[in-house]
Protein backbone atom coordinates (compact mmCIF):
# COMPACT_ATOMS: atom_id res chain seq x y z
CA UNK A 1 0.00 0.00 0.00
CA UNK A 2 2.67 2.49 1.01
CA UNK A 3 4.77 1.93 -2.72
CA UNK A 4 1.54 2.48 -4.30
CA UNK A 5 0.57 5.66 -2.25
CA UNK A 6 4.77 6.67 -3.23
CA UNK A 7 3.97 6.08 -6.62
CA UNK A 8 0.30 8.15 -6.33
CA UNK A 9 2.30 11.13 -5.24
CA UNK A 10 5.67 11.00 -6.22
CA UNK A 11 5.67 8.61 -9.76
CA UNK A 12 6.44 9.60 -12.88
CA UNK A 13 3.62 7.44 -14.78
CA UNK A 14 1.33 8.93 -16.94
CA UNK A 15 -1.45 7.34 -14.46
CA UNK A 16 0.53 9.28 -11.54
CA UNK A 17 0.29 12.15 -13.23
CA UNK A 18 -2.92 12.17 -14.31
CA UNK A 19 -4.10 11.71 -10.99
CA UNK A 20 -2.02 14.82 -9.53
CA UNK A 21 -3.58 16.64 -11.93
CA UNK A 22 -7.06 15.21 -11.07
CA UNK A 23 -6.27 16.35 -7.14
CA UNK A 24 -5.30 20.13 -8.72
CA UNK A 25 -8.53 19.99 -10.41
CA UNK A 26 -10.69 18.80 -7.56
CA UNK A 27 -8.58 21.65 -5.41
CA UNK A 28 -9.49 24.05 -7.53
CA UNK A 29 -13.79 23.11 -7.20
CA UNK A 30 -13.44 22.56 -3.84
CA UNK A 31 -12.14 26.20 -3.02
CA UNK A 32 -14.75 27.62 -5.57
CA UNK A 33 -17.29 25.86 -3.44
CA UNK A 34 -15.72 27.28 0.25
CA UNK A 35 -16.12 30.71 -1.18
CA UNK A 36 -19.55 30.44 -2.34
CA UNK A 37 -20.86 29.00 0.71
CA UNK A 38 -19.09 31.68 2.81
CA UNK A 39 -21.65 33.97 2.33
CA UNK A 40 -24.67 31.56 1.98
CA UNK A 41 -26.79 30.04 4.62
CA UNK A 42 -25.54 26.64 6.10
CA UNK A 43 -28.35 24.42 4.59
CA UNK A 44 -27.66 20.49 5.57
CA UNK A 45 -26.81 19.87 2.04
CA UNK A 46 -23.90 22.14 2.50
CA UNK A 47 -22.75 20.71 5.75
CA UNK A 48 -22.77 17.18 4.48
CA UNK A 49 -20.56 18.63 1.74
CA UNK A 50 -18.19 20.04 4.46
CA UNK A 51 -18.53 16.48 6.02
CA UNK A 52 -17.70 14.56 2.49
CA UNK A 53 -14.85 17.50 1.50
CA UNK A 54 -12.87 16.58 5.33
CA UNK A 55 -12.96 12.99 4.87
CA UNK A 56 -11.57 13.38 1.56
CA UNK A 57 -9.00 15.94 2.17
CA UNK A 58 -7.85 13.66 5.89
CA UNK A 59 -7.75 10.58 2.97
CA UNK A 60 -5.48 12.66 1.44
CA UNK A 61 -3.46 14.30 4.65
CA UNK A 62 -2.33 10.84 5.80
CA UNK A 63 -1.78 9.51 3.00
CA UNK A 64 1.08 12.20 2.64
CA UNK A 65 2.18 11.68 6.45
CA UNK A 66 2.54 7.72 5.11
CA UNK A 67 4.73 8.46 2.10
CA UNK A 68 6.93 11.21 3.62
CA UNK A 69 10.24 10.50 4.16
CA UNK A 70 10.45 12.05 7.71
CA UNK A 71 7.35 12.44 9.12
CA UNK A 72 7.59 14.51 11.96
CA UNK A 73 8.84 17.12 9.16
CA UNK A 74 5.91 16.90 7.14
CA UNK A 75 3.88 17.48 10.37
CA UNK A 76 5.75 21.02 10.95
CA UNK A 77 5.67 22.06 7.00
CA UNK A 78 3.22 25.06 6.89
CA UNK A 79 1.71 23.57 3.98
CA UNK A 80 0.82 20.79 6.24
CA UNK A 81 -0.70 22.89 8.76
CA UNK A 82 -2.91 24.62 6.65
CA UNK A 83 -4.47 21.00 5.38
CA UNK A 84 -4.83 20.75 8.89
CA UNK A 85 -6.54 24.19 9.59
CA UNK A 86 -8.70 23.15 6.98
CA UNK A 87 -9.96 19.61 7.64
CA UNK A 88 -11.29 21.01 11.59
CA UNK A 89 -13.15 23.89 9.53
CA UNK A 90 -15.11 20.54 7.38
CA UNK A 91 -14.99 18.37 10.05
CA UNK A 92 -15.86 20.07 12.93
CA UNK A 93 -18.30 22.91 11.41
CA UNK A 94 -19.99 24.32 14.81
CA UNK A 95 -16.49 25.20 16.31
CA UNK A 96 -15.62 26.52 12.71
CA UNK A 97 -18.72 28.62 12.90
CA UNK A 98 -17.68 29.65 16.20
CA UNK A 99 -14.41 30.92 14.80
CA UNK A 100 -15.15 33.23 11.63
CA UNK A 101 -11.72 34.03 10.46
CA UNK A 102 -11.21 29.51 10.41
CA UNK A 103 -14.14 28.78 8.21
CA UNK A 104 -12.38 31.37 5.54
CA UNK A 105 -9.05 30.07 5.53
CA UNK A 106 -10.28 27.14 3.92
CA UNK A 107 -9.38 29.45 0.57
CA UNK A 108 -5.58 28.70 1.51
CA UNK A 109 -6.11 25.10 -0.06
CA UNK A 110 -4.87 27.27 -3.04
CA UNK A 111 -1.05 27.21 -1.57
CA UNK A 112 -1.18 23.55 -2.66
CA UNK A 113 -1.43 23.82 -5.95
CA UNK A 114 2.22 25.48 -5.93
CA UNK A 115 3.34 22.20 -4.54
CA UNK A 116 1.36 20.24 -6.88
CA UNK A 117 2.08 22.55 -10.03
CA UNK A 118 6.15 21.68 -9.26
CA UNK A 119 5.44 18.26 -9.50
CA UNK A 120 3.85 18.80 -12.55
CA UNK A 121 6.07 21.03 -14.38
CA UNK A 122 7.74 18.56 -16.63
CA UNK A 123 4.49 16.61 -17.69
CA UNK A 124 2.54 19.04 -19.69
CA UNK A 125 4.15 21.24 -22.58
CA UNK A 126 1.35 24.34 -22.36
CA UNK A 127 2.63 24.45 -18.55
CA UNK A 128 6.51 24.34 -19.18
CA UNK A 129 5.89 27.63 -22.05
CA UNK A 130 3.33 29.61 -19.99
CA UNK A 131 4.33 28.39 -16.48
CA UNK A 132 5.08 31.96 -15.55
CA UNK A 133 2.06 33.30 -16.19
CA UNK A 134 -0.14 30.56 -14.29
CA UNK A 135 2.23 30.96 -11.50
CA UNK A 136 1.57 34.76 -11.47
CA UNK A 137 -2.47 34.28 -12.08
CA UNK A 138 -2.19 31.93 -8.88
CA UNK A 139 -0.46 34.42 -6.81
CA UNK A 140 -2.56 36.78 -7.81
CA UNK A 141 -5.67 34.89 -6.65
CA UNK A 142 -4.54 33.25 -3.47
CA UNK A 143 -3.39 37.42 -2.63
CA UNK A 144 -6.78 38.25 -3.57
CA UNK A 145 -8.89 35.77 -1.46
CA UNK A 146 -6.26 35.78 1.66
CA UNK A 147 -6.68 39.74 1.62
CA UNK A 148 -10.17 39.59 1.09
CA UNK A 149 -10.37 37.04 3.69
CA UNK A 150 -8.88 39.27 6.45
CA UNK A 151 -11.02 42.35 5.42
CA UNK A 152 -14.67 40.23 6.53
CA UNK A 153 -12.98 38.63 9.63
CA UNK A 154 -11.38 42.33 10.84
CA UNK A 155 -14.73 43.76 9.62
CA UNK A 156 -17.93 41.89 9.41
CA UNK A 157 -19.03 42.08 13.08
CA UNK A 158 -17.90 45.92 13.41
CA UNK A 159 -18.78 47.22 9.94
CA UNK A 160 -22.38 47.37 8.59
CA UNK A 161 -21.44 47.42 5.41
CA UNK A 162 -19.47 44.48 5.67
CA UNK A 163 -22.70 41.72 5.40
CA UNK A 164 -20.37 38.81 3.51
CA UNK A 165 -17.56 38.15 2.00
CA UNK A 166 -18.79 39.29 -1.34
CA UNK A 167 -18.71 42.65 0.40
CA UNK A 168 -14.77 41.62 1.16
CA UNK A 169 -14.16 41.35 -2.00
CA UNK A 170 -15.47 43.87 -3.68
CA UNK A 171 -13.61 46.26 -1.52
CA UNK A 172 -10.44 44.42 -2.17
CA UNK A 173 -10.50 44.55 -5.74
CA UNK A 174 -11.96 48.35 -6.14
CA UNK A 175 -9.36 49.27 -3.88
CA UNK A 176 -6.18 46.88 -5.39
CA UNK A 177 -7.39 48.43 -9.00
CA UNK A 178 -7.59 51.86 -7.75
CA UNK A 179 -11.39 52.24 -8.30
CA UNK A 180 -12.30 53.18 -5.01
CA UNK A 181 -15.67 53.85 -5.30
CA UNK A 182 -16.59 55.33 -1.91
CA UNK A 183 -19.26 52.87 -1.47
CA UNK A 184 -17.44 50.47 1.03
CA UNK A 185 -15.18 51.64 3.60
CA UNK A 186 -13.06 50.04 6.60
CA UNK A 187 -14.51 51.51 9.75
CA UNK A 188 -12.41 52.22 13.07
CA UNK A 189 -8.78 52.58 13.62
CA UNK A 190 -8.09 48.81 12.61
CA UNK A 191 -9.79 48.91 9.36
CA UNK A 192 -7.80 52.48 8.53
CA UNK A 193 -4.57 50.80 9.07
CA UNK A 194 -5.33 47.79 6.99
CA UNK A 195 -6.38 50.12 4.10
CA UNK A 196 -3.57 52.04 4.69
CA UNK A 197 -1.51 48.17 4.61
CA UNK A 198 -3.56 47.22 1.81
CA UNK A 199 -2.94 50.35 -0.58
CA UNK A 200 0.48 51.30 0.04
CA UNK A 201 1.47 46.76 0.08
CA UNK A 202 -1.30 45.54 -2.06
CA UNK A 203 -1.49 48.09 -4.88
CA UNK A 204 1.91 47.40 -5.72
CA UNK A 205 2.19 43.91 -5.73
CA UNK A 206 -1.46 43.55 -7.86
CA UNK A 207 0.18 45.52 -10.01
CA UNK A 208 3.31 44.01 -10.41
CA UNK A 209 1.28 40.40 -10.70
CA UNK A 210 -0.94 41.69 -13.34
CA UNK A 211 1.78 43.28 -15.76
CA UNK A 212 3.87 39.75 -15.65
CA UNK A 213 0.43 38.08 -16.24
CA UNK A 214 -0.22 40.27 -19.55
CA UNK A 215 3.25 41.09 -20.69
CA UNK A 216 4.99 38.49 -23.75
CA UNK A 217 6.10 35.27 -21.99
CA UNK A 218 9.76 34.56 -21.01
CA UNK A 219 11.44 31.61 -21.45
CA UNK A 220 14.35 30.40 -19.21
CA UNK A 221 17.59 30.26 -21.41
CA UNK A 222 21.14 30.96 -20.19
CA UNK A 223 22.98 33.47 -21.81
CA UNK A 224 26.79 32.34 -22.37
CA UNK A 225 27.80 35.56 -21.75
CA UNK A 226 26.49 37.16 -18.47
CA UNK A 227 23.96 34.26 -17.27
CA UNK A 228 21.03 36.43 -17.44
CA UNK A 229 18.34 33.01 -17.12
CA UNK A 230 14.78 34.84 -18.73
CA UNK A 231 14.57 36.13 -22.14
CA UNK A 232 11.64 37.18 -24.00
CA UNK A 233 10.76 34.12 -26.26
CA UNK A 234 11.29 36.25 -29.72
CA UNK A 235 14.39 38.19 -28.11
CA UNK A 236 17.97 37.38 -30.86
CA UNK A 237 20.06 39.46 -28.54
CA UNK A 238 20.57 39.42 -24.62
CA UNK A 239 18.97 42.38 -23.30
CA UNK A 240 21.45 42.58 -20.60
CA UNK A 241 24.87 42.09 -22.29
CA UNK A 242 23.94 42.32 -26.07
CA UNK A 243 24.91 38.87 -27.03
CA UNK A 244 23.47 37.03 -29.65
CA UNK A 245 20.93 34.41 -28.92
CA UNK A 246 19.93 31.24 -30.11
CA UNK A 247 16.38 30.42 -28.72
CA UNK A 248 14.52 27.28 -29.83
CA UNK A 249 10.65 28.21 -30.57
CA UNK A 250 8.13 27.01 -32.14
CA UNK A 251 7.48 30.32 -34.26
CA UNK A 252 4.18 31.24 -32.28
Amino acid sequence: MLTALRELYEGDSSAARRARWALLAFDVLAVAFFIVTTFLEHHRWIILLDYTLGVLYLLDYLGRWMTARDRLSFLMRPLSIVDLTVIITLLAPAFAESFVFLRVLRTLRLLRSYHVLRELRQSSRFFARHEAVIFSALNLLVFIFVVSALVYVLQVRVNPQIHDYVDALYFTVTTLTTTGFGDITLTGTQGRILSVLIMIIGVSLFLRLIQTIFRPNSVDYECPDCGLTRHDRDAVHCKHCGRLLHIRTDGD
